[in-house]
């Protein structure tokens, strides 16, 4: 055995692996609050606001491929720290789009982000499937990502804290304020940003440093030596009808997550009339502590059930939380939206594990393009945002319950698969 491949030398390269998915979950999350932040600071309408989310998953779409292909040419351990590098240079980008105050300079700055992220979820979740044994990837992968919760809470803390302001002036309010008060409010409302995005990208950046500076095991460390990561592997994936149907179901469970995490704070303000914005990101942070519960029940529970199976029952879950929450627009709609949590919370990493488990050496170029279905983050909230500015934003529900019903099928027919009944 290698030196390098003792489990003793293991075991701080994996916790810096397992940091990764506290870090991209605290990015995503923020993105929540800085949808009814920007929605307040630029007047925006709903499809205009989930334009956040449009920018910030497109950069995941664009650079999966271009993240496997600099796995493929320099390892995993260099995507990561790129990865670091890029998220840092987009939260540094916070600080002058606050001072010219524009919309469109934000959206970039998530770009950034987002491009960086994409370097770290194409390298982390497969190196996290690689060191083990494949049978029980889905669960070491729904462990590891049992952490991606802590990053999600921490997100909506910082801007619940030092983003939201609780100000949140009425359409008669700003109307009477003159030219000299807007401006004050507006440029105070948009420098709240500032602060905390300065200090996560000297986090991630000195993160980028220690990653640099710690010895990994070979195979995070070495180059592909095979056709891994080629274009040619691409086109034969394309082929897999099985594969694509996880890069789908993907596509709709993440557009799903987005859309209800963006908007909960959006359905709150409607469906409870006078709660303020700071109250409502509670029930947002509660339904991440739900989340985060329900990594773990859930990677107890695959020791006993089949994860496909598992994943079904959770997809119906949330179907019927997601129609009471469109027929009911209430505060127990709000709780049930909420509790779409629990149940989403099992499905990135079991849609990701069953999708590339068996690839063989296409498992890099399969976990680009998993990760590349992300892309519905950007789709899907643009999607419900127009949706509700047609009608309502609980009418704008549907689009999750839709997803979920993507997914349940999704599930059935891998279950089937692997129980050996179709």
């Amino acid at each position: 055995m290698n030196n390098n491949d003792k489990p003793v030398s293991l075991l701080l390269p994996l916790i810096l692996i397992i940091s990764l998915f506290f870090l991209w979950g605290m990015a995503n999350n923020l993105n929540d609050i800085l949808i009814t932040q920007f929605k307040k600071v630029f007047t925006l309408s709903d499809f205009k606001a989930g334009l956040v989310q449009s920018a910030f998953y497109t950069g995941y779409f664009v650079f999966s491929i271009p993240a496997a292909l600099w796995m493929k040419r320099y390892g995993y351990k260099a995507a990561v720290v790129f990865g670091l590098l890029l998220y840092a240079a987009g939260a540094f980008l916070f600080y002058p789009a606050a001072v010219e105050r524009e919309y469109v300079l934000f959206l970039g700055a998530l770009f950034v982000i987002a491009s960086g992220l994409a370097f770290l979820e194409t390298s982390a979740n497969p190196l996290i499937v690689a060191m083990g044994d494949p049978a029980t990837a889905e669960r070491r992968l729904n462990f590891a990502q049992s952490f991606n919760p802590f990053g999600c809470i921490a997100g909506i803390l910082i801007g619940r804290e030092f983003i939201l302001s609780g100000n949140e002036p009425t359409v008669e309010e700003l109307a009477v304020m003159n030219a000299e008060q807007l401006e004050q409010f507006y440029q105070f409302e948009s420098q709240a940003v500032q602060g905390p995005y300065l200090v996560i990208g000297l986090v991630v950046l000195a993160w980028a440093l220690l990653v640099l500076a710690v010895k990994f095991p070979r195979i995070a460390t070495q180059a592909a030596t095979d056709e891994t990561g080629s274009w040619r592997d691409y086109k034969t994936l394309l082929r897999n009808r099985e594969f694509m149907f996880g890069v789908m179901a993907q596509f709709f469970y993440v557009g799903a997550q987005v859309c209800i995490w963006s908007f909960l704070i959006r359905y709150g303000q409607e469906a409870v009339p006078g709660t303020g914005e700071k109250t409502l990101a509670n029930y947002l942070m509660g339904s991440l502590v739900v989340f985060m519960i329900g990594r773990f029940v859930a990677t107890a529970l695959m020791v006993r059930f089949r994860a496909a199976w598992l994943m079904w029952i959770y997809a119906l879950a949330n179907v019927a939380l997601c129609a009471f929450a469109i027929l009911v627009p209430s505060h127990s709609g709000l709780l049930a939206l909420a509790a779409t949590s629990f149940f989403m919370s099992l499905m990135f990493p079991t849609i990701f594990a069953l999708s590339v488990k068996n690839l063989g050496s296409l498992a890099k170029a399969g976990s680009a393009l998993v990760v590349m279905a992300i892309i519905g983050g950007a789709v899907l909230t643009a999607i419900m945002g127009l949706v509700s500015d047609m009608s309502s934003i609980h009418l704008a529900v549907a689009v999750p319950l839709v997803s979920f019903v993507v997914i349940a099928i999704y599930a059935r027919s891998r279950d089937k698969a692997e129980a050996g009944l179709s």
